[in-house]
């Protein structure tokens, strides 16, 4: 029992460490490279898409290999070859030297998401609030990747950002490694589990779920990616007063050394991020206890309305309002994957996330020149009205979910 909790605490460490390093970028590009290297917030968004579309090809040769290979080993090389390709790109000297390190980052974070996901939900119980746990660590990366970032652009410089956590990483994937190498050396339990198809479920409508699913996903990562990848330079916007007077009192009260304006606004993120990523928990619980049809509609309400009032707001609305939203976008994250684990079979799990993480991750990456063309030629008013449409579709799309989800044969596997 002891070891089933380091193994969970492991693949938890990995999600945070995987969102942690694809936003790393997001706050170094919002508050130090834009006036170090002279390049506006919307050129240098250029070198981070093709990163992202990385992250998104290569979640299904990940989940095959995973599938085929080991989803252990996949682990260890998630952990030391991210951990690499981060410090890598913390020596860069040029704009295209961290696009072509971004890139990389991108296709070992890949590894994560089918891989890990298909461990979670094929080796525990509870499905729903396992997922939910999960997420909650992802999404604490997400908001770590502000935070930490904040604080290393103030006390070491944008490339200790990179660094650090980079040595981190690689350390945690020594360590997983010689934690399962019993594992790794001799993996067959889990390919062994159940193998099968749709069962007794009606494979026209697992085809319509599935159709429903990966739509609702490409749409949901869309609002996901614009939300954590722009929420530091919208507070470096809007919350600036905020910002500046909460540091001026660290810093009156003997805090802070000096008046950290960078960490406060990370710090922000991190405290709206962090709060929301709760939502999960509460989501989780409810998945187990009442399926996803009326749960996944209860979160794109709360976006559709949350983004819609968040144009036009500054300083204490703002951030009120950021957390609403926030708590809709990351309430929804683990329903797509609470669905795929009731209806993927067990030997081919990783490989259907795999497939829904190449269709949320490449939609995930064209978000990015969204963000830009919107922010640079409109503001981010404009972005929330689209993000708010955004949920619209969304809600629309789930109330074609059947009220009683199917669920293949094999999907406990």
């Amino acid at each position: 029992m002891n070891r089933d909790r380091t193994h969970f605490l492991f693949l938890n460490i990995g999600h945070f460490l995987d969102h942690l390093f694809t936003l790393i970028f997001a706050t170094v590009a919002a508050l130090a490279l834009s006036r170090e290297w002279s390049l506006g917030y919307g050129e240098l968004l250029k070198y981070a898409t093709p990163g992202f579309f990385a992250f998104g090809v290569f979640s299904y040769p990940a989940g095959w290999l995973a599938d085929k290979w080991s989803r252990e080993g996949m682990m260890v090389v998630f952990f030391i070859g991210i951990g690499l390709a981060a410090v890598a790109t913390g020596f860069s000297q040029t704009p295209l030297q961290v696009g072509i390190g971004l890139f990389v980052i991108g296709m070992f974070a890949a590894i994560y998401h089918p891989v890990g996901l298909a461990m979670v939900t094929a080796k525990w119980k509870n499905t729903g609030m396992r997922l939910a746990v999960n997420g909650v660590w992802g999404n604490l990366g997400v908001a770590s990747a502000a935070l930490i970032t904040g604080y290393l652009i103030d006390h070491g410089g944008w490339r200790m950002a990179f660094i650090v956590p980079g040595l981190f990483s690689i350390a945690v994937g020594i360590a997983y490694a010689l934690a399962r190498r019993a594992e790794i050396s001799a993996e067959g339990t889990v390919k062994a589990a159940a193998a099968g198809g749709a069962g007794s479920a009606d494979r026209g409508l697992l085809m319509r779920v599935a159709l429903i699913v990966f739509m609702t996903a490409a749409v949901s990562s869309i609002i996901f990616q614009a939300t954590t990848f722009a929420l530091p330079k919208i507070f470096d916007e809007r919350l600036q007063g905020l910002a500046s007077s909460a540091a001026a009192w660290l810093q009156a009260h003997g805090l802070s050394g000096k008046a950290d304006v960078a960490t406060m606004v990370g710090a922000l993120a991190f405290m709206v991020f962090a709060i929301a990523s709760l939502a999960q928990l509460v989501v989780g619980s409810l998945l187990d206890t009442y399926g996803a049809r009326p749960v996944f509609m209860g979160a794109a309400v709360i976006q559709l309305v949350f983004f819609g009032l968040m144009a036009g707001s500054q300083e204490i609305w703002a951030l009120v309002l950021a957390l609403g939203f926030m708590l809709g976008a990351f309430g929804q994250i683990p329903i797509n994957d609470f669905m795929i684990g009731k209806m993927a079979s067990g030997p081919a799990r990783a490989r259907v996330y795999g497939i829904r993480y190449v269709v949320s991750f490449t939609a995930l990456a064209a978000a990015l020149p969204l963000i830009s063309i919107i922010y640079e030629r409109w503001g981010f008013d404009t972005l929330f009205y689209v993000l708010s449409a955004s949920a619209a579709v969304i809600l629309a799309l789930v109330t074609c979910l059947p009220r009683r989800m199917p669920v293949a044969s094999a999907a406990t596997a």
